[in-house]
């Protein structure tokens, strides 16, 4: 009976109004029925409005918090969000090698809603060559696909010509989000390590209330994989949660307020699946 219970971890920093980072991880494994435990990389004193500071946590903390969960729990997936400095990308990775945690999701925090950049310039070459090659799934938003790939993202073809890119730096598998694209519709597009790729078509809400949605969507996924799912299933039952948490929003805060991780799921909450646009 040990250890039966679905575990999963998140690996990323917190959140002082519980909209993004760990509370939205928690929150999220919560809902998709999961147990979650959490490694705290770094405090931040943050809200809706924007992040007012940012605190790291000692290296050898986070390699210990790493190393006591992996004594104890038996983790089948774990997803990474803000790492914040090439110290702290480092440890994660050395530490996250010598345990067997299951599916890896990488979520690349980089810019934070309110623009507050929460990764260092030198940071971004250790997540490239220490966790992408690590990861299932690497998770990026536009901004972020940008950065690490080095392109320039205008319309459809350039959102496929930098998943491509992404996965030659090692990354098996890609979410690339569009949310931050323009239109009615989100168009999220996925390239699989075999190949396969599709896109998931959305219609956008018009709302701020969407703090943590980078977040709870790869927190969705990697719950999901807990359970059983493929990767593929996974990835679309978690955009489907993530378009019910934003359509049935919540009012909380004076900025870009936290999604509503305790929405149900409605068949109108799922995306439409595209082999092409």
């Amino acid at each position: 009976m040990i250890n039966e219970t679905p575990q999963v971890l998140t690996i990323a920093g917190t959140d002082s109004s519980g909209g993004a980072g760990i509370s939205a991880d928690l929150k999220t494994f919560a809902a998709q029925g999961v147990y979650g435990a959490n490694v705290i990389v770094s405090v931040t004193a943050q809200n809706t409005i924007g992040v007012q500071q940012v605190q790291m946590i000692p290296a050898n903390m986070v390699t210990n918090q790493i190393e006591s969960v992996g004594t104890d729990l038996k983790i089948r997936a774990f997803k990474t969000g803000m790492l914040g400095d090439a110290l702290t990308v480092q440890t994660v990775a050395d530490a996250i090698k010598k345990q067997q945690f299951g599916d890896f999701i990488l979520d690349p925090v980089m810019i934070a809603k309110g623009g507050a950049r929460l990764l260092a310039e030198e940071a971004i070459d250790a997540v490239k060559k220490e966790l992408l090659p690590l990861a299932t799934l690497v998770t990026p938003n536009i901004p972020e696909a940008e950065v690490l790939s080095g392109r320039t993202i205008s319309n459809h073809e350039d959102v496929q010509k930098v998943a491509y890119t992404i996965q030659k730096l090692g990354a098996k598998n890609i979410l690339l989000k569009g949310g931050h694209a323009e239109g009615q519709a989100v168009y999220d597009y996925v390239l699989l390590e075999d190949g396969t790729h599709f896109w998931l078509k959305s219609m956008r809400v018009n709302t701020v209330r969407t703090h943590g949605t980078g977040d709870t969507i790869s927190a969705a996924i990697t719950a999901q994989l807990a359970l059983g799912k493929a990767l593929k299933t996974a990835i679309i039952l978690a955009k489907s949660y993530v378009d019910a948490t934003i359509r049935e929003g919540i009012s909380v805060g004076h900025g870009h307020g936290p999604l509503n991780h305790l929405a149900m799921v409605k068949p109108l909450n799922s995306p439409e699946v595209l082999d092409d646009i």
